[in-house]
């Protein structure tokens, strides 16, 4: 059997950054082959990776991000089955390397972000490499994008929370972007304005109106009318061009990008938190 010495383990580490025990297990498993060794420790993570197929993964890492010419902008949440995986700062790289390609190549949904490559290796091979390491459950648990004229990301302190929002022009003043970024994470409306706000919302918001008018013991008859007036309160508060600007509660959004530019408006928005 061929002898594993301390420095065979010590390097395979540093190429796959998996424990002292797992490595020096590999290489004995290999007789010292470290191409056999990195694919035995590759199993492991598909071993760990079904195991874990029932775990619950809701921590992790949300980022948000632009590509350099502002005009394309997406938002990844990597997810983990503790906070401590969560904060650590090889697992906040990896997210930042899938984001950072993913809008280079301008990948559109899920799927194609999965067949990714990232450094000459698919996405779906390096969740399932990170959780060999790790030993937790990762999962890509959402990722969304915009591509507009302008796109501006946030992310909150922490990364549990990350914005993108896209406008129907160039933003001449960067911080009117940001500030509209803030505010959707801040107040997290259902929709941009009133005329695209799901209908399934619209629905339900007037039904709750015309119950807590009955509630309230109104006529049967003025139960829908009431509930409509209630529905534009609903609109004013949840639709972000309609709410009132959080820096600046005696305007709204809309009024807020129009003092930026009569022409400004905002086409799109996503959000996502833990």
């Amino acid at each position: 059997m061929t002898q594993i010495t301390a420095s065979d383990v010590a390097n395979l580490r540093k190429i796959t950054g998996a424990g002292m025990m797992d490595c020096k297990k590999a290489l004995q498993e290999s007789n010292g082959d470290i191409d056999q060794a990195i694919e035995n420790l590759r199993k492991k993570g598909q071993k760990i990776a079904s195991k874990r197929e029932d775990r619950d993964a809701n921590e992790g890492c949300v980022l948000a991000a632009v590509s350099p010419e502002n005009n394309f902008a997406a938002l990844i949440a990597l997810n983990s089955e503790t906070d401590f995986v969560a904060k650590n700062d090889d697992f906040v790289a990896v997210t930042r390397d899938i984001l950072t390609t993913a809008i280079n190549n301008k990948i559109s949904s899920n799927d194609a972000l999965q067949s990714l490559k990232v450094n000459d290796i698919v996405v779906s091979e390096i969740l399932t490499d990170l959780m060999g390491k790790i030993g937790e459950k990762i999962e890509v648990g959402y990722f969304d994008l915009i591509d507009a004229p302008y796109v501006v990301a946030y992310v909150h302190p922490g990364n549990k929370l990350a914005t993108i929002v896209g406008f129907n022009k160039v933003v001449a003043d960067e911080q009117v972007a940001k500030d509209i970024a803030m505010q959707v994470a801040a107040m997290n409306p259902v929709s941009v304005d009133k005329d695209d706000c799901p209908s399934d919302v619209i629905e339900k918001e007037i039904e709750i109106g015309k119950e807590q008018a009955r509630q309230e013991g109104k006529p049967e008859d003025l139960l829908e009318k009431i509930a409509l007036g209630k529905l534009n309160k609903f609109y004013k508060e949840n639709t972000l061009l309609n709410q009132d600007f959080v820096k600046d509660n005696k305007q709204s959004i809309s009024q807020y990008l129009k003092s930026a530019d009569n022409e400004l408006t905002v086409v799109g928005f996503k959000r996502f938190g833990l």
